[in-house]
């Protein structure tokens, strides 16, 4: 996971940059955006506001914004700058150290890679000042996405429209370059979500999950080059970008998937908030509301991650490695610390589901990551922030394995 500063400037391509946003995040990036005052007449700031979760920076005047040099603040974090659409003011501004805005002295004090996907008039973009900035860029460093061709919004047909969303994308995964992992190639199934057991054709039982965690897990691992599979209960979320999806609906579908894809795992994590009971009939019509009080009576569902412990038991492999979550509102470390031992697994995270800012639903989470190599308090960060310490630790107990079978 890498923060990138999104930089979107006064085009009409800037619509296209919320899609830009969107893609960075399935690959499980964090994004900040940082548009010119040109750019929140074709777009809101409240648009990339509610996407990214964070703050958009408009102004290098903002009150308050002086105390912390925030242009510097970003410039310290940030991975990579990425500017889509670059219009051809910026890009000169680029070229001649000129310092006017947030943007452009963001560009001076970053050290990060820069990434400009230029969008103008084709007459704008074969200009030769335009030509000598934007070799003058390349020259520093700077890395470009090629505009494309086709009908221009100035009525126009030529090259100059911005690139597409998904290969502005790709490019700055590619500036970012490849993750030394030790997931790269390995086949992970990540759980996700609630399940929902159904009662009647209308009614079910099911929980507050959202599958954030889960997401955030999957696109983590695919970022490191890892080959996933995503068991998705029912959720609202935009499924990030993996090699398989899997949905499901109840508890037991979850568990045929699951059982089903770890034949060949090296790594499961089992994230989702499996439901344990489940009504023992379902009712083939709506049950009619009557004064009288309803009894439902309640079964047991299989547990996925206890049945995975007792197959990987049989197996001399010693594989998957197994990741469980432990969703408690009381005492969650040491009841962590229990699963793990009776049901067989490598880490279980503990998960303090009572607190408003963290479990279920929520954007953070706080945990304690509970293994045989001892145990790590998380403090509150960022879902995706979560997943990248919790893949390490996956990442640092694969190693110890191969290490262990080389010797």
């Amino acid at each position: 996971m890498s923060l990138i500063a999104l930089g979107v400037t006064g085009g009409i391509g800037a619509y296209k940059a919320v899609e830009v946003c969107r893609g960075l995040q399935k690959r499980g990036h964090e994004v900040v955006a940082v548009m010119t005052r040109a750019a929140t007449r074709f777009v809101r700031p409240l648009t990339f506001e509610a996407i990214t979760r964070k703050p958009v920076i408009t102004s290098q005047w903002k009150p308050g914004a002086n105390a912390d040099i925030e242009h510097i603040a970003v410039a310290d974090t940030a991975a990579l700058l990425l500017v889509a659409p670059c219009t051809a003011n910026v890009i000169g501004k680029f070229a001649n150290g000129i310092a006017d805005d947030f943007l452009s002295s963001l560009y001076l004090a970053t050290k990060a890679p820069v990434l400009l996907a230029p969008a103008m008039n084709t007459n704008m973009l074969a200009h030769p000042a335009v030509r000598r900035n934007l070799e003058t860029l390349a020259a520093r460093g700077v890395r470009f996405v090629e505009p494309g061709e086709g009908y221009l919004a100035c009525g126009w047909i030529g090259k100059g429209r911005l690139a597409e969303p998904d290969a502005i994308v790709a490019a700055a995964e590619a500036v970012l370059g490849p993750i030394d992992s030790a997931l790269r190639g390995q086949r992970i199934v990540v759980t996700a979500g609630p399940t929902y057991e159904d009662i009647d054709p209308v009614r079910f039982i099911g929980n507050r999950s959202s599958g954030r965690m889960g997401f955030a897990l999957a696109a983590e691992a695919t970022r490191r080059g890892a080959r996933v599979s995503l068991v998705a209960g029912p959720t609202r979320l935009e499924t990030p970008v993996v090699d398989d999806v899997v949905e499901v609906r109840s508890a037991a579908d979850m568990h045929a998937a699951v059982m089903r894809l770890s034949e060949n795992a090296d790594v499961v994590i089992m994230a989702a908030a499996v439901a344990d009971y489940t009504p023992a009939t379902v009712s083939p019509g709506k049950i009619a509301k009557t004064d009288a009080p309803l009894t439902l009576p309640l079964e047991r569902t299989r547990d996925i991650l206890a049945d995975l412990g007792r197959v990987r038991a049989r197996r001399s492999s010693g594989t998957p490695l197994l990741v469980g979550f432990a969703a408690e509102t009381s005492d969650a470390v040491a009841k962590a610390r229990e699963k793990r031992i009776q049901k067989n697994v490598d880490v279980i995270v503990a998960n303090d589901v009572s607190r408003s800012d963290a479990g279920f639903d929520v954007d953070t989470n706080a945990v304690t990551i509970v293994g045989p190599d001892g145990e790590e308090a998380v403090p509150l960060l960022s879902k995706p922030a979560v997943a990248a310490v919790i893949l390490d630790r996956v990442e640092r107990l694969l190693r110890g394995r191969s290490a262990a079978a080389r010797a």
